[in-house]
C-alpha cells in the first residue's frame, strides 16, 4: 500500500465510482468538484462508473451537472446498461423479466429486449437494486426460472450508502430468489466483474496499466481494478472503515482519506 503522493496525477485515465465516492445521497464530497476540474484542465480521460441500476446513465449525469460537475451521458455507465447491452448481445431480442424499478425496464427495452412477467415466456429473469421488492415480484421469477428461465444480476452490492447511513441493496433480492429456487445466480455484470471493468475502460479509451479506479468498496470497486490490472485506490468516504479495510485481505494500492487527496 502506497502513500498518496503527486502521482496520482500522474496515470493517463480514472474510473470514478459514484455513491460513496464522489457524493452520498443528495450532497457533492468535499474536493469533488475540484478532483475533475483538474482532471479536464489536464488532459485526462474519465469516467463515472455505478452499480445502481435504480436511474438510467442520463439520470447520474444530471445529478453529477445538477451538483456541480457538468456531466455528458457518455461519460457514465452503470449496470444496467452494461446488463442490457450483454442480453441483446447475447440473445437479441430475448423476453425477460427484471426484478427491477423503471429506469432498469427502460434500459433493457431500448436494447431491443422483451420485458414481460409471464413465467412460460420469460427466457431471462434479472436480479437488481429494487426499493419496490415484493412478494409477487419474488414468485413471478421463481415461477419462470422453474421452468428454465436463466437467472442473472446487475450488481452484488449488500448496501448502498446514504447521507443517513446504509440501505439494503441488490444481495437482497439476489439472495431471496437464489434462496426460493435453490438456483444460483449465473451472472453478475456489475463491479465487480469484468465485464464491467471492459466496458469502463473502453469508455476512457485507456489501457488499464494506465487507468486509477478509485472507489470505496473493496469488494467491487478495488477488486475489479486489481482483476483488471488497474491501479486501485480505495475511499474512505463510503461504506468501507479503516478498521474493515485492517480486516480484509483486499489491499488497495492507496488509501485516502477522501477523493480530494488525489489533488495533495
Amino acid at each position: 500500500m502506497m502513500t498518496p503522493g503527486a502521482e496520482l496525477l500522474s496515470y493517463d485515465g480514472y474510473l470514478f465510482d459514484l455513491d460513496g465516492t464522489v457524493y452520498r445521497g443528495e450532497r457533492l464530497l468535499p474536493g469533488a468538484k475540484e478532483v475533475i476540474e483538474t482532471l479536464e484542465r489536464l488532459g485526462k480521460r474519465f469516467g463515472f462508473l455505478s452499480n445502481k441500476p435504480i436511474q438510467t446513465r442520463g439520470d447520474y449525469a444530471a445529478k453529477l451537472t445538477r451538483l456541480g460537475i457538468a456531466t455528458p451521458d457518455e461519460r457514465v455507465i452503470n449496470s444496467s446498461l452494461v446488463m442490457a447491452r450483454y442480453l441483446a448481445k447475447e440473445q437479441p431480442g430475448a423476453r425477460v423479466y427484471a426484478i427491477g424499478e423503471p429506469p432498469l425496464i427502460r434500459d433493457l427495452e431500448a436494447a431491443g429486449l422483451h420485458f414481460t412477467e409471464e413465467p412460460e415466456q420469460i427466457e431471462w429473469v434479472v436480479a437488481a437494486f429494487d426499493r419496490t421488492f415484493d412478494y409477487r415480484k419474488l414468485n413471478i421469477a421463481m415461477q419462470a426460472i422453474k421452468r428454465g428461465a436463466r437467472f442473472v444480476a446487475t450488481n452484488p452490492d449488500r448496501t448502498c450508502p446514504m447521507e443517513d447511513g446504509e440501505i439494503p441493496d441488490a444481495a437482497g433480492m439476489i439472495g431471496a430468489v437464489e434462496g426460493v429456487t435453490a438456483k444460483k445466480c449465473e451472472l453478475i455484470v456489475g463491479k465487480p466483474s469484468p465485464i464491467m471493468a471492459r466496458t469502463g475502460l473502453e469508455l476512457i479509451g485507456v489501457p488499464a496499466e494506465r487507468a486509477l479506479m478509485i472507489g470505496d468498496r473493496l469488494e467491487t470497486d478495488i477488486v475489479m481494478g486489481r482483476e483488471a490490472g488497474m491501479t486501485t485506490a480505495l475511499v474512505l468516504t463510503g461504506v468501507t472503515t479503516r478498521e474493515a479495510l485492517e480486516r480484509s485481505d483486499v489491499e488497495p494500492d492507496y488509501v485516502l482519506s477522501s477523493i480530494a487527496d488525489l489533488l495533495d
